[in-house]
C-alpha cells in the first residue's frame, strides 16, 4: 500500500500538495476557527465518593457542586470597618446578580474572616457545566464589579478555578528553532532541513484545529493543545527525518528521484507507520480507564500522532519529488541568513521583544544581497563524503563497547538504576493554585488565604450529609463538632442549605491540598471517623476529588504498564523473529522510563533543583503524567529500536557474523538516531520553560526518557547485550516462527533499478 501511495505522490506531486493537502489544511483551520473550541477539565469519576457527594449537593443546590472561586481581600484596617464592609458588600451584591453565580459573603459566615480581622474571602461558584469561555465572561464581570474596591485602596485578589487563565507557552517556538539548527547541522542542507519542519508545522496546524473542534464534543483539558504541539512536533519532525535520510541515501546510491522516493517510503515509511500506530494504540488503550480527563488527553495526542504519520507518508513524498536533487543544494549565504534569523528569534523569545526578529531579518536580507557581490557567499556548501561505516566514530565506539560488554552493561544498569531510585517514592496527585507563578492573582489569593487562615483553607472538604441527620440542625451541629475534633482538621461547621434532604458540613484541613497528610485525613474520615457516627455522609470537594482520581490511577498504572509491555514484546518478536531481542528491548525501555520517573520525582516531588527549573514548591507528581509518559515513550522507543535492530538483523543475515553486524548496525543508524533524539529532547525540554507545572513536568519526563533511550540504551546497553548473547539473539523456536504473523517494517531495498514510468 505504501508503494502505491508513494508512486501516486510522485506522479501527481502538485495535486498532492496544492490540490489535496493545502486546500484541506485551509478548510480545516478556517472551519475550526469558525466553530471555536470548548476546552474544559473534568476530573470527577462516576463511582467515586467525591462524585456521590457532588450529586447529593447538586440535587438541592447546584452551586455547591459547581466550580469555585474566591475573592480575597486584605486591609490594614479591620475588614469589619464600615468603609471596607460597605465596599465589599456592594461588590458582592452586583456579583450575586450575575446569572448562575452564587455568592457566600464573609459577613454572613464569620469563619471566612481571619482572627486578626485583616483578611477575608468570599466564595463564589458557577455550574460545573460552564466552559472555559463561560468562566472567562464571569471573571470579566467580577473584575468590573470589584473595581470600586481597588479604587478605595483595598487589596483584592482572585483565586480558584474560575479565575485561572491558560496561555499557550512559547516553548513550541524554542523547540522548533532548536530543531532547525540540529537539522541543518545533520543534513548540511537548508532544503533538507525545511522539509521535516514544513511537514511538521502543516501537520500541527491540522492536528490542533481538529482537536479544537473535537473539544466541542468531548471533554479535553486546557493543556491538550500544548500537549499536541509537544508530541506532534517531536514525532512529526522525527518521522520526516527518517524518511528524508533514507531518500538521500538512495540518491547517493545512484537511484533516480522517483525510485529514491518510493524506496524511502517503502522502507523508512514502514517503520514510521509501525511506530506511529504503536503510539496511537498505546494512547487509545488509555480510554479503557474511563475517565474524561485521561480520555481527552489521549484522543488529542493520538490525533496529533495520526496526522503527523499520514503527512509523512503522503505529503512528504510529493515534496521530495518536487525538490529532487536540489535537496543537496545550499549556499553559504543561505546558511548565514538562516542562522541570523534563528538566533535572533531565540533572543526575541527570551526577551519578549520583536525588535530582535527585525534585526535578524535585516541581517539575513543583507547576506542574501551580499551574495550578488561576494563570490564566496554564492558557493554551495561542500557535500559531505559518504564514509564507509567502518570509518566512523560510531563504529569504533561500538567496537569498544563490544570488547568490554560486561563493563558497559554494569555501568549502564547501575547508572539507570540510581536515577530510577526516587521512583519508589512516587506519590500521585494534582497541582493547585499554589503552584501558579508568583505574580499571578490566583497565586496571590492562594497565599493570602494561607497567611490568614492556614493552608487547608485553600482546599476545603465538602461533606454531604443525608438521612435524618440532614433534617436536624442540632444533629448537624454535633456531627460538625465530631469532624472538627478530628486530627488534621482546622475547623468544621454546617453550612445553610435550601433543603433539609441534604446537609452540608465544610471542613478545612490543617494542611494544604497537596500535602500527603490531607490525603490521609480524607481516608481517615471515610474509613473511621464518619462510620463511627452512624451518619450517612460523603466527603467531596475538589481536594477529595483529586485524591480519588489519584488513588484510581495508582491502582491502574501497573495494569497499564503490564499490558503495554506484553503488546510491545509480541510486536517486536513478530518483527525480529526472536525471543531474546524483544525481551531485552522491554527490559531496557523499563530502565529508561524508570529513570525518567526517578528524575521527575526528585525534581517535582522532592524539590531537588526546583528553583533551577522554575518548579516552585514541591508536591505530588501529576496523576495522569506517568501513564502517558510510559505509553508514549514506549511507542517512540520502538521507532529507534526497529531502526537500529533491523539494520543489525540485515547485516547478520548477510554475513552471519554477529560481532560485525552489531558494529555496522550501530554505525549505520547512530547519526540519524542521534539527530532525531536531539530534536525530540529539545522540543520536550523547551516545555520545561513553560509556566504551567503540568507541561513542565511532562516535558522534563519525556526529554529525560528520550535522551537516556537514545544514548545509554542504544549506544551502551544494546551493543553490550547483543555481543554477550551472540547468535542466540536471533534464536526462535520453529513452531513459534510459524505461528507468529509476518510484520515487515523495513520493506525491500532498491525497489527499482530504473525510473518509474
Amino acid at each position: 500500500m505504501l508503494r502505491r501511495i508513494a508512486t501516486f505522490a510522485v506522479h501527481h506531486k502538485r495535486l498532492m500538495v496544492l490540490g489535496i493537502w493545502l486546500p484541506l489544511t485551509i478548510l480545516i483551520v478556517v472551519g475550526s476557527t469558525t466553530i471555536g473550541s470548548n476546552f474544559r477539565t473534568e476530573m470527577a469519576m462516576p463511582s467515586s465518593e467525591a462524585r456521590q457527594a457532588e450529586e447529593m449537593l447538586s440535587s438541592v443546590q447546584s452551586g455547591d457542586a459547581g466550580v469555585n472561586g474566591q475573592l480575597v481581600i486584605k486591609t490594614e484596617k479591620s475588614v469589619l470597618d464600615e468603609s471596607v464592609k460597605e465596599a465589599f458588600t456592594a461588590s458582592l451584591k452586583v456579583i450575586s446578580q450575575i446569572p448562575n453565580v452564587s455568592v457566600k459573603s464573609p459577613y454572613e459566615n464569620p469563619a471566612q474572616i481571619n482572627q486578626s480581622k485583616t483578611i477575608a474571602f468570599a466564595e463564589i461558584s458557577v455550574p460545573r457545566t460552564y466552559t472555559m469561555v463561560d468562566m472567562e465572561k464571569v471573571a470579566d464581570e467580577v473584575f468590573t464589579a470589584t473595581q470600586n474596591m481597588k479604587d478605595a485602596g483595598i487589596t483584592i485578589e482572585y483565586g480558584g478555578q474560575i479565575f485561572e487563565t491558560f496561555e499557550m507557552p512559547e516553548s513550541e517556538v524554542l523547540g522548533l528553532l532548536a530543531a532547525v539548527l540540529i537539522l541543518v547541522i545533520a543534513f548540511g542542507s537548508i532544503i533538507a532541513m525545511g522539509l521535516p519542519i514544513g511537514v511538521a508545522l502543516l501537520g500541527l496546524a491540522v492536528a490542533s484545529s481538529i482537536v479544537a473542534v473535537v473539544s466541542n464534543f468531548m471533554s479535553m483539558p486546557n493543556e491538550a493543545t500544548s500537549m499536541v504541539a509537544m508530541i506532534g512536533l517531536g514525532v512529526g519532525i522525527d518521522y520526516a527525518l527518517f524518511i528524508v535520510t533514507r531518500f538521500r541515501e538512495a540518491m547517493h546510491d545512484g537511484l533516480s528521484i522517483e525510485d529514491a522516493v518510493v524506496e524511502a517510503i517503502d522502507t523508512s515509511g514502514r517503520a514510521v507507520m509501525f511506530a506511529g500506530i504503536t503510539v496511537i494504540v498505546a494512547l487509545l488503550g488509555l480510554l479503557s480507564i474511563g475517565l474524561a480527563f485521561v480520555t481527552g488527553f489521549a484522543v488529542a495526542m493520538a490525533i496529533g500522532v495520526a496526522v503527523m504519520m499520514i503527512g509523512s507518508v503522503s505529503l512528504l513524498p510529493a515534496l521530495l519529488a518536487m525538490v529532487g536533487t536540489r535537496i543537496e543544494s545550499t549556499s553559504w549565504a543561505a546558511v548565514a541568513a538562516l542562522g541570523s534569523l534563528v538566533i535572533s528569534a531565540m533572543v526575541a523569545v527570551f526577551t519578549h521583544s520583536i525588535l530582535f526578529v527585525q534585526i535578524g531579518g535585516a541581517i539575513a536580507a543583507a547576506f542574501i544581497i551580499m551574495r550578488f557581490f561576494v563570490a564566496g557567499l554564492k558557493k554551495p556548501l561542500p557535500h559531505r563524503a559518504q564514509n564507509n561505516h567502518q570509518h566512523t566514530i560510531w563504529w569504533r565506539w561500538s567496537r569498544v563497547v563490544q570488547h568490554h560488554p560486561w563493563r558497559a552493561l554494569t555501568v549502564s544498569v547501575v547508572g539507570l538504576g540510581l536515577l530510577a531510585m526516587p521512583m519508589f517514592s512516587l506519590r500521585l496527585g494534582f497541582s493547585d493554585m499554589g503552584n501558579a507563578p508568583e505574580d499571578t492573582s490566583v497565586r496571590k489569593a492562594y497565599d493570602l488565604i494561607s497567611e490568614g487562615f492556614g493552608p487547608g483553607f485553600n482546599g476545603p472538604l465538602y461533606i454531604a450529609v443525608g438521612g435524618e441527620t440532614a433534617a436536624d440542625p442540632q444533629a448537624m451541629q454535633q456531627f460538625a463538632q465530631v469532624i472538627a475534633k478530628t486530627d488534621g482538621v482546622a475547623a468544621a461547621f454546617p453550612a445553610p442549605m435550601p433543603s433539609k434532604e441534604v446537609g452540608l458540613v465544610i471542613a478545612y484541613p490543617k494542611t494544604s491540598p497537596q500535602d500527603e497528610a490531607t490525603s490521609d485525613l480524607v481516608h481517615n474520615l471515610r474509613s473511621d471517623i464518619i462510620p463511627a457516627t452512624n451518619v450517612y455522609a460523603k466527603v467531596g470537594g475538589f481536594t477529595a476529588s483529586g485524591i480519588d482520581f489519584s488513588d484510581y490511577l495508582s491502582k491502574r498504572l501497573p495494569w497499564l504498564i503490564g499490558s503495554v509491555l506484553i503488546v510491545s514484546f509480541f510486536l517486536l518478536m513478530a518483527v525480529f523473529r526472536s525471543i531474546l531481542v524483544p525481551l531485552k528491548a522491554v527490559l531496557m525501555n523499563l530502565l529508561s522510563v524508570g529513570a525518567a520517573y526517578g528524575v521527575i520525582v526528585a525534581v517535582f516531588q522532592w524539590g531537588w533543583m526546583a528553583d533551577v527549573f522554575g518548579v516552585g514548591k514541591p508536591g505530588p507528581v501529576e496523576a495522569w503524567a506517568p501513564m502517558f509518559l510510559f505509553a508514549i515513550v514506549f511507542g517512540l522507543s520502538m521507532d529507534y529500536e526497529v531502526f537500529l535492530l533491523s539494520r543489525m538483523k540485515e547485516e547478520y543475515n548477510r554475513t552471519g557474523d554477529n560481532f560485525t553486524a552489531v558494529a555496522d548496525g550501530v554505525a549505520a543508524t547512530a547519526r540519524v538516531i542521534t539527530a532525531a533524539a536531539l530534536i525530540m529532547v529539545c522540543v520536550f525540554a523547551a516545555f520545561v520553560l513553560a509556566p504551567d507545572r503540568q507541561l513542565k513536568l511532562f516535558g522534563m519526563g519525556m526529554a529525560v526518557a528520550v535522551f537516556l533511550d537514545a544514548t545509554v540504551v542504544r549506544m551502551l546497553l544494546v551493543p553490550a547485550t547483543m555481543e554477550l548473547l551472540g547468535d542466540r539473539n536471533w534464536w526462535i523456536p520453529k513452531w513459534l516462527d510459524r505461528v507468529l504473523p509476518k510484520i515487515d517494517v523495513e520493506g525491500s531495498h532498491h525497489t527499482a533499478s530504473h525510473p518509474i514510468p
